[in-house]
């Protein structure tokens, strides 16, 4: 049986009146009475409608957050805290896996518009979503160019190519590979390749670019490519733009005989705690994962509840190095 505001009145001996002032927190109170109220919802697990609430044009504490996969570690994590540090600011968190589907993400977007939440963080990476531009909501970004008057929050990731580079070159490095993803979205995550690139072009080192494309998503067939490469390329060294990449190169070395890191090294980028607890041989650049979601959260507060203020266009957090064996 549903539970109804007259029924939550009802337990707390209280009008219908003075439980909706309760729930909206309006009007004067008594402590006695507000506990009353709190009480009897508690033990009908009574659950205030959110879109009721925002019908009177009251906020509905609800935040939608949208990323490719939370099966992937970092993306994993960084939600994790973004919905722990909302959940301290009073917010539920609608969680969306875009799973680098344009459409879903599309229609995801639609829904949490049409629920009234009071506002969104998205950090997937599909191409052309218009609804960005047109949406009248608050909206923060992750590390990804969504519409003008977003504001972007990510590591200084051209800072981190040019240190995963300088790091495998310091550890007697000469040819110096980097393998990323495909450049076609427009992301900030481009720039660790130009981190890489200007740290090459420094010292003369002819660079080699390896691209992942789209079709290359899986962990099978990014092992195929990855093994291609290594069999059939010259380097000593490799940059992997993500962690997981760089775990699928050293093990292929591990298969192919290929000795990690007297005869490959290898660089990784993310530093996940899962990674660092799990795969701690691995050397990788580590971005500030806390530091993240409470900017992010933070700078969409801030948009909430003073729409009328200007926001930076980018957050550029500083990265570190973790060492590891694969030096």
């Amino acid at each position: 049986m549903v539970v109804k505001l007259t029924d939550v009145a009802k337990r707390a001996g209280v009008s219908a009146t003075t439980v909706s002032r309760v729930i909206n927190n309006y009007g004067s109170l008594s402590q006695k009475t507000i506990d009353k109220v709190q009480q009897a919802m508690k033990e009908l697990n009574y659950q205030p409608n959110s879109l009721a609430r925002s019908l009177q044009g009251k906020n509905t504490q609800l935040i939608g957050v949208i990323f490719p996969t939370v099966a992937n570690p970092f993306y994993g994590e960084l939600v994790e805290k973004i919905e722990t540090k909302l959940f301290e600011l009073g917010y539920k968190t609608i969680l969306c896996d875009s799973a680098d589907n344009k459409e879903k993400e599309r229609n995801y977007i639609n829904m949490l518009a049409a629920n009234k939440v009071d506002g969104i963080i998205a950090g997937a990476h599909n191409l052309g979503i218009q609804e960005y531009e047109n949406i009248e909501l608050p909206i923060v970004s992750f590390d990804r160019y969504l519409a003008e008057g977003i504001p972007i929050v990510g590591s200084d990731n051209f800072r981190g190519g040019y240190l995963a580079a300088e790091n495998l070159y310091l550890h007697g490095a000469k040819k110096i590979a980097i393998l990323t993803g495909s450049q076609k979205s427009d992301s900030p995550t481009n720039e660790r390749l130009n981190g890489y690139l200007s740290f090459l072009a420094e010292k003369q080192i002819e660079p080699q670019i390896f691209q992942l494309q789209m079709q290359t998503r899986s962990a099978t067939l990014k092992s195929v490519e990855i093994k291609r490469l290594l069999e059939t390329e010259e380097f000593d060294s490799i940059f992997c733009t993500d962690d997981l990449t760089a775990i699928l190169v050293y093990n292929l070395c591990q298969e192919l005989h290929i000795q990690v890191p007297s005869e490959m090294k290898i660089m990784g980028y993310d530093g996940t705690k899962f990674v660092q607890t799990y795969f701690p041989q691995l050397s990788t650049i580590v971005q500030p994962l806390t530091d993240f979601a409470e900017l992010l959260v933070d700078l969409l507060i801030q948009r909430i509840e003073k729409p009328e203020k200007q926001l930076e266009k980018h957050y550029q957090l500083p990265t570190k190095i973790f060492q590891g064996k694969t030096l």
